[in-house]
């Protein structure tokens, strides 16, 4: 069943122009935490020199497909389950590596073998990229962030927005390097890294 999120038509365009920017090589983009699937369809669309393989935990994955199907992109894959935690993910090299609106509602240990994951994954020159709130030791947590923040505690105590020092910290100790940083609409950040010409 087709699922929709009015979240994803606010922000789909504005990541689009960023990846478009950063995306410009052709190779497999796999895009971690799909959800609803209308991302992987707007991006597949707006990215045609890419093959983009949507993954998520497998009960999300009917309504991917059906977006899929729907679209009829010639370039978008159909999605695979994706388990963070298991060692044996279904993609084992990409070019790029997306993250959408997820380092937040999952917790740290995912967080942790999530860029590990990536780190394997991807090719040397290859790009990481996330999106969504962050604090900052150096600024001002945003109320709207903060209030957020609250929110996903309470519903699930190991989750929230994250520092984005720690996580910058573990890309690097995965082989990734900070590329860039940009401010997003409501307070959101477009964040990414490029893995180095070290193969781990």
């Amino acid at each position: 069943m087709k699922q929709s999120s009015p979240s994803c038509e606010r922000n789909k365009e504005p990541i689009l122009t960023v990846l478009r920017e950063i995306l410009s090589v052709p190779g497999l983009v796999l895009e971690i935490g799909s959800g609803s699937g209308q991302h992987a369809v707007h991006f597949a669309r707006g990215l045609p020199h890419v093959e983009w393989q949507p993954t998520d935990v497998a009960d999300n994955l009917p309504s991917i497909s059906a977006w899929r199907d729907e679209a009829g992109l010639a370039n978008l894959r159909e999605p695979l389950a994706l388990d963070l935690f298991s060692d044996r993910w279904p993609v084992t090299a990409a070019q790029a590596a997306v993250c959408i609106n997820t380092i937040h509602i999952v917790s740290w240990e995912a967080v942790e073998r999530l860029f590990a994951g990536v780190g394997r994954l991807l090719k040397p020159g290859g790009t990481m990229y996330v999106y969504g709130p962050y604090r900052y030791a150096d600024r001002p947590f945003e109320p709207s962030n903060e209030e957020f923040d609250r929110w996903l505690k309470a519903r699930d105590a190991a989750s929230g927005v994250r520092w984005f020092e720690d996580v910058n910290r573990l890309a690097g100790q995965n082989g990734l390097m900070l590329a860039g940083d940009r401010a997003m609409p409501a307070n959101n950040r477009s964040i990414w890294w490029i893995k180095n010409g070290r193969d781990r």
